[in-house]
Parts: structure tokens; C-alpha cells; sequence
């Protein structure tokens, strides 16, 4: 069961990584399952409290990343039309561009929905785009950071040489 449990962890975490980036993939509470089945096996070294506390950074991190682009964008000075135009615009961009299509979508999409509501201000409807470009860009920012960490514990368990190694650079 350690071996199932071992592999599952691997590719959660992983996938996880992934799911900071791809939008349909929640990284986070993918790579915390990752996490979860390393906890579970016979020679792990993680404490309760370890899992309890990746748990409530989890649930902040989703939280605050599901709140960062209206926020942002509002603040920018966007309508729903701009966050209904970055959401679009992402997923469009992971379409037809991967991460590439990914980064610039949100921006495309946020200035051509600030410009379909109201087309007689072009400067507004760029500054809404950085703004939901920026959300994107911080979102991604701390979901890698939290699955970072969480590959590093998973990989320090399943792997113990590793564990020096990852000691001995952070």
C-alpha cells in the first residue's frame, strides 16, 4: 500500500504544479491530496499539525485566488465586463496558446470586455487588463509557492535522499 500510496503522492503534487497554471486543474488542493497520501503512509514523518496547518493554507490560497481578479480588476477600475472578458480570454489563451496564450489571454480578454461595454475609453479598458493581468500573475505566484512547498515535503518523504539535498538548499 506504502508503493500506491508513494506513487499517488508523486503525481498529485505534480499535477498539482501543473494546476497553478492550467486554469480547469485546482493545483492546490490536488497537490494537498498528494500530500494527504504521503501523510498516510507506514514511514512517513509528518506531524498533525503539519497536515492541519497545509490544509488552512490551502483553503487561503483557493480562497484568496478566487477573490484576487475581481478585486483586481475592480480596482483597476473594471466592470464585470472585464472580468468576464480575462476569464474568457484565459481560457481562449489556454486554447490556442498554452502558457503563453495562458499570460496574455487574461489581458487580451479584460481589454476587448472593457471595450465591447464601452468603446470610447481605450486607455480605461488597458489599465483593467494590467489589473487582470496582475491578479493572474500574483494568483499563480502564491498557488506555485504553497505547491512548492508541498513537492518539497512530498518528495523529502518519498525519496530520502532528496531530503538532504532540499536541507541543504533551503
Amino acid at each position: 500500500m506504502d508503493i500506491l500510496l508513494s506513487i499517488l503522492a508523486v503525481i498529485f503534487t505534480l499535477i498539482g504544479a501543473v494546476g497553478c497554471i492550467v486554469p480547469i486543474l485546482p493545483g492546490p488542493v490536488l497537490a494537498y491530496i498528494g500530500y494527504l497520501c504521503c501523510y498516510f503512509c507506514s514511514y512517513d514523518q509528518i506531524s498533525t499539525n503539519s497536515v492541519w496547518v497545509y490544509l488552512a493554507l490551502t483553503a487561503a490560497v483557493t480562497i484568496i485566488d478566487f477573490i484576487l481578479p475581481a478585486y483586481l480588476t475592480k480596482l483597476s477600475g473594471g466592470s464585470k465586463a472585464g472580468e468576464r472578458g480575462a476569464t474568457a480570454g484565459l481560457i481562449a489563451g489556454m486554447l490556442l496558446g498554452n502558457l503563453v496564450g495562458a499570460i496574455i489571454g487574461p489581458f487580451i480578454g479584460a481589454v476587448v470586455g472593457e471595450l465591447i461595454k464601452d468603446n470610447s475609453d481605450v486607455g480605461r479598458a488597458v489599465k483593467v487588463g494590467f489589473g487582470s493581468f496582475l491578479s493572474f500573475i500574483v494568483g499563480t505566484g502564491i498557488k506555485l509557492i504553497l505547491c512548492i512547498m508541498l513537492i518539497i515535503r512530498v518528495f523529502s518523504q518519498v525519496f530520502p535522499a532528496l531530503a538532504d539535498w532540499f536541507s541543504n538548499i533551503f
